[in-house]
């Protein structure tokens, strides 16, 4: 059966009952706070989901595993790049200006990272000095001059904007697959490794 919850994920249920014994104080506050974990790339059990818990602090994450039967909501990123927030920061910026030419390129798109936390959660996660981080589907290989374009357009944003593009076999960052490196690094729930076309990872690099 094919894991239906992708990496950036958000979702809610997970109790501090469910929490390893070893689990940092800080993890334990963040989920009774009423705080979603964020789905990441790792394999795990039937009727498991691996996520991270946040804190207040960005060192601050923690990987464990969701029993699946507790999730109560699910949040993805492309649900919230219409969202907004009336906080005054660079990355809130950021998005506000790309928004209307992310919606024309045809693909979906969506915020992960603090904003998406943010923007699902209302627990401020953004400061003055946060990335914008972005994903892209893209079930359909996107040329490398596509690419290009799509930092140019990035690169005129108030602050760092990290976009990774989602293909059916993993992710690769865009500005990677936008570069003149022949081989990217590909990452899924089972490994990171470098290919030539993240849409055809057969072609393995040794």
């Amino acid at each position: 059966m094919v894991n239906t919850f992708l990496a950036h994920d958000l979702l809610w249920g997970m109790t501090p009952q469910q929490l390893p014994a070893d689990a940092p104080t800080w993890v334990t506050e963040s989920l009774s706070a009423g705080q979603p974990v964020v789905v990441r790339r790792a394999l795990s059990a039937p009727g498991l989901v691996a996520v991270g818990v946040r804190g207040r602090l960005r060192e601050q994450r923690f990987a464990t595993l969701m029993p699946v039967d507790a999730i109560q909501r699910r949040v993805k990123p492309e649900d919230l790049c219409q969202r907004s927030t009336d906080r005054d920061l660079p990355a809130v910026r950021a998005l506000n200006h790309l928004r209307p030419m992310l919606d024309a390129c045809g693909w979906v798109w969506g915020v992960s990272g603090s904003a998406g936390f943010e923007l699902a959660s209302g627990f401020a996660a953004l400061h003055e000095g946060s990335d914008l981080d972005l994903i892209l589907r893209t079930p359909q290989a996107l040329g490398r001059s596509q690419a290009q374009d799509l930092v140019e357009i990035l690169q005129a944003a108030e602050c760092l904007v990290d976009m990774q593009l989602q293909t059916p076999f993993g992710a690769v960052a865009l500005r990677e697959w936008a570069g003149s490196a022949r081989r990217v690094l590909l990452k899924n729930a089972s490994e990171a490794c470098l290919v030539i076309d993240p849409w055809n990872p057969q072609e393995h690099a040794a």
